[in-house]
């Protein structure tokens, strides 16, 4: 008999395929209620150990990247800052990766599972540098390659970072399958699974998030070695939440001391990222708002049952940068420190700019990824292209940016500020989101626990937050 593909029946058949593509019966995870065991499922799920997977990284070409310390632009800082104020800035550079950025981590998890466990190739949904990481890798261990993007308007004109994303992958063995904005995205890619039965190298599996644990591990041990100490404040560019959650649990790994975890993402506000007219009138595809706020406040929205990457279990603090203020310290580190990489990655630079201003001149502020860029990915193609959609460039102060309508420089580095989101109020959605998403469950002691374990917070503020919503 004829297997239906129509939309409503592969979405039937969702937790079917993902449980045969991933190889995880998440099911068995699950609790009574709201919530599910989640340090069980990171310690169950994926069987490997930090060292273990510190081999497996290294064996092909990921890891051990330098930190580097941005002596010229710390100095830019302390002629803006207090006196005594101005701290430390280093950066991970991670665009050394055989594919450009810190996802090879989570790739070379994902690829050397798939082998072992006999799959015949990998797929993944992204537009970002993540394709490139994962056709790296598949390359490397002999796996057949997919990768499904977002990438075109309805008029078929794509992004130039994402088009640039797509040639990579493609140089390097991946066949790519480009997609125009909309729901067909996740229908494609469950289908395509279904028919391929290769393995789902998500985002969001547990290969995917303790991969990146190694990045936190090696960044405290090489600030303990080359300076001294363990860093003061690591700030991570925040879009789905895995980069900042595999990095944080990779510190705690590394210390016990306390380093404050900041997320920073592109503020994108007011740009709904499955708008056809939209898509193209932003110049960051990831490390923005549109995904940052939403996966943070339900995670679950992911392509996996039960996503692995939870920023709000980790997260201190929640900032954003305007895209001006990128581009600004983009071309700031090629032209002050002779280090050309990506704009996305330079997210977390804009915010360390800003923060090390807050911070003792003795303090240590580590922005933890950088990535390669070069083609549609930089800085100059993305103005060029946000232009020709009608955006208008101009220099001035950056708090006047709005999005969607213009790019604004600053004309000083004095300009470049962090704007602090409510982490109070993005832990509250959090919790609404979860109990929404779930309106007939009698909340039990189990399911205040895993709201408390989810948010990072006490029982006091889950109760207060619980009372509000009427629950």
């Amino acid at each position: 008999m004829k297997q239906d593909k129509s939309y409503s029946a592969v979405m039937s058949r969702r937790n079917e395929i993902m449980k045969k593509s991933v190889g995880i019966d998440y099911e068995s995870f699950e609790q009574e209620g709201i919530g599910f065991s989640y340090e069980k499922m990171m310690r169950e799920a994926s069987p490997y150990s930090l060292s273990e997977i510190q081999k497996i990284q290294l064996y092909n070409g990921v890891g051990h990247t330098p930190l580097k310390e941005l002596k010229n632009i710390t100095k830019m800082v302390r002629k803006l800052a207090p006196k005594g104020k101005g701290a430390r800035i280093f950066i991970k550079d991670e665009a050394l990766n055989d594919s450009g950025s810190f996802k090879a981590r989570r790739a070379a998890v994902s690829c050397y599972h798939a082998k072992k466990k006999g799959y015949k190739g990998v797929m993944a949904a992204t537009s970002g540098n993540y394709g490139a990481a994962v056709a790296s890798q598949a390359a490397k261990y002999g796996l057949k390659c997919i990768i499904v993007q977002e990438c075109f308007d309805s008029r078929g004109v794509g992004q130039p970072e994402i088009v640039e994303k797509a040639r990579k992958c493609e140089a390097l063995g991946a066949e790519v399958i480009q997609l125009s904005v909309g729901p067909e995205l996740f229908y494609t890619f469950l289908k395509l699974l279904e028919e391929t039965g290769y393995f789902n190298a998500s985002l969001y599996t547990p290969f995917g998030i303790s991969g990146i644990e190694t990045l936190g591990y090696e960044l405290v041990k090489q600030c303990e070695n080359e300076v001294g100490r363990t860093p003061d404040v690591v700030v991570c560019t925040n879009a789905g939440g895995g980069n900042l959650t595999g990095t944080a649990r990779g510190i705690k790994k590394a210390t016990d001391k306390k380093v404050q975890i900041i997320g920073a993402s592109v503020n994108l506000k007011g740009l709904h990222m499955a708008s056809d007219y939209q898509f193209n009138r932003k110049s960051f595809t990831t490390g923005h708002t549109g995904f940052g706020i939403p996966f943070a406040t339900y995670p679950d929205r992911s392509d996996v049952p039960r996503s692995a990457a939870r920023p709000l279990r980790y997260m201190d603090r929640y900032v954003t940068v305007n895209q001006g203020e990128v581009f600004f310290m983009t071309e700031t580190l090629a032209i002050l420190e002779g280090i050309e990489r990506g704009p996305a990655g330079n997210t977390s630079l804009a915010a360390a700019f800003s923060i090390a201003q807050e911070l003792d001149d003795d303090q240590i502020i580590i922005v933890q990824e950088t990535e390669y860029t070069g083609a549609g990915k930089h800085h100059g193609a993305q103005l060029s292209f946000a232009r020709e959609n009608g955006i208008n460039i101009q220099f001035g102060n950056p708090r006047d940016e709005i999005p969607g309508e213009n790019i604004i420089i600053p004309k000083n580095p004095s300009l470049i500020k962090v704007n602090d989101l409510d982490l109070t109020r993005v832990k509250k959605s959090c919790i609404k989101n979860h109990i929404n998403n779930n309106p007939e469950v009698e909340l039990t002691e189990q399911d205040i626990l895993f709201l408390m374990e989810e948010i990072n917070e006490n029982k006091t503020f889950v109760l207060e937050i619980l009372k509000e919503l009427g629950r």
